[in-house]
């Protein structure tokens, strides 16, 4: 055994160049318990000795000179493992700990195995939600690195990186012809930081993990992506959908029907798309919804919806739905695609399908309605206290809808949004009659209908 000051010139290279007889430690004069260990084939490894809480002499190893470690930085280690020490801890039991320890994707797995039973209350779509998050966004990126050994800073950096897109991608869904284009952006890596926090408080509860970095960096600011449409607007995108249905055949009658019921009530997308008829109720003007993104919940309907949904109903097959496949057993798909067509026909530009439901909650505030009530009219709150409202003939509720929904049928049945017959400019012919729903696949009674809430709903407006 020796003690010396230890240098890469002066101590390591003459016996890495001429390896000694037998192993050989050598003890740093300097900093206590640092030393290197040579062998007689000239591998050198940096070590440190300590005693541990109960005076027991323990031996860890530091790492192998060059693979990355150079003198400097095993002595700074030691130093790190002297303090570590100091303070009661082990720095051979934290080593093996590590060794041990759960990666990021690991922990991802147990997350999305074992958090629904440990949070009941978070609905199925949530989870797969999570799911896509945390497979597609972090286990790329930090996938392979040990729990707890993620810092503040590991973080931040991830999350620039999924700012600038690095994971990004186009991947195959599993579905006939589908594929899912992954995007990074500002709105995508806060959705991921939200997602990836849940998960690391679940870990930190489960003593997986000594705390929660995440919680410590602040979400990128995204740009607000809101979208209201205007009158003129809503009557383009009819008449686009009028002629793509009836002149040209491009799209499918159900997804016209569907745009215009989400128009008309303001519900979230797949609460119209996976819409049963044991949930509508006509005579009361209600859809009583068992599940949604907010829970069961009650929606009051008005007369335009109720006069479009009863003309549905004449016509209905023996499809559960409301809006059934085309092909299979299950509810109406594909809305996306069919939306982008209709918006390019219409000539209406960032409109998304869920800009349908502010649009609803832009004109009822246009024609005063107070915010609790069209919190209460778009399902923001309780679905009991919405249904309170139900059975009175003065509804405020169903006021807030009947107008909401009139300006929006009125918008629908105008010429004022026309502009001609081609692509991208409004859709139908000029002269073309009003209509909201195409003749060729609703009865009569829905043209009827319309008149008559139009009439009734603006009479001395």
């Amino acid at each position: 055994m020796r003690v010396q000051r230890i240098t890469k010139k002066s101590t390591l290279d003459p016996l890495r160049k001429e390896p000694p007889d037998k192993r050989l430690l050598i003890w740093e004069s300097e900093t206590r318990g640092f030393g290197v260990r040579v062998t007689e084939t000239g591998k050198v490894t940096f070590v440190f000795q300590y005693r541990d809480a109960t005076g027991t002499s323990k031996r860890v190893t530091i790492g192998e000179f060059g693979q990355p470690w150079t003198v400097d930085m095993a002595r700074d280690r030691a130093v790190d493992m002297q303090r570590a020490v100091a303070e009661g801890r082990d720095p051979r039991e934290e080593k093996r700990e590590a060794r041990n320890a759960l990666t990021i994707g690991e922990v991802v797995t147990r997350y999305l195995d074992e958090g629904p039973t440990d949070k009941p209350g978070k609905k199925a779509s949530s989870w797969t939600t999570d799911r896509s998050n945390l497979t597609r966004h972090v286990m790329p990126l930090l996938g392979n690195r040990p729990a707890r050994s993620v810092t503040k800073d590991d973080v931040a950096r991830w999350l620039a990186d999924v700012v600038e897109g690095k994971t990004a991608t186009v991947e195959r869904t599993g579905k006939a012809r589908g594929v899912a284009r992954v995007q990074g952006g500002p709105g995508t890596a806060a959705r991921a930081l939200a997602v990836f926090g849940a998960m690391m408080e679940w870990a930190h509860g489960k003593g997986i993990v000594p705390g929660n970095p995440v919680a410590e960096v602040k979400p990128p600011k995204a740009k607000k992506k809101d979208r209201f449409l205007s009158e003129s607007e809503v009557s383009r995108l009819n008449r686009a959908m009028l002629s793509l249905v009836d002149d040209l055949d491009m799209l499918r009658p159900a997804s016209a029907d569907c745009f215009r019921l989400l128009m008309l009530t303001g519900c979230r997308k797949e609460e119209v798309a996976s819409l049963r008829w044991e949930y509508i109720d006509l005579e009361r003007g209600l859809l009583n919804l068992p599940d949604s993104k907010t829970g069961a919940k009650v929606v009051v309907l008005a007369l335009p919806a109720v006069d479009m949904l009863a003309a549905l109903r004449e016509r209905r097959t023996e499809a559960p739905w409301v809006f059934p496949a085309r092909r299979g057993d299950g509810p109406i798909g594909g809305l996306q695609k069919d939306w982008e067509m209709v918006r390019e026909w219409a000539g209406v530009e960032g409109v998304r399908i869920h800009d349908l439901r502010h649009s609803f909650a832009s004109f009822a505030a246009a024609d005063g309605a107070s915010l609790l009530l069209i919190g209460k009219t778009l399902g923001h709150r309780r679905a009991e206290t919405t249904q309170r409202y139900a059975h009175l003939a003065d509804d405020p509720v169903r006021q807030v809808a009947n107008a909401a929904a009139g300006r929006i049928a009125r918008a629908l049945t105008s010429k004022s949004g026309e502009r001609g017959g081609t692509r991208g400019t409004g859709g139908a012919p000029k002269g073309a009659p009003e209509k909201i729903f195409s003749r060729k696949h609703v009865s009569p009674l829905v043209m009827r209908a319309s008149e008559r809430y139009v009439v009734d709903t603006f009479k001395g407006d």
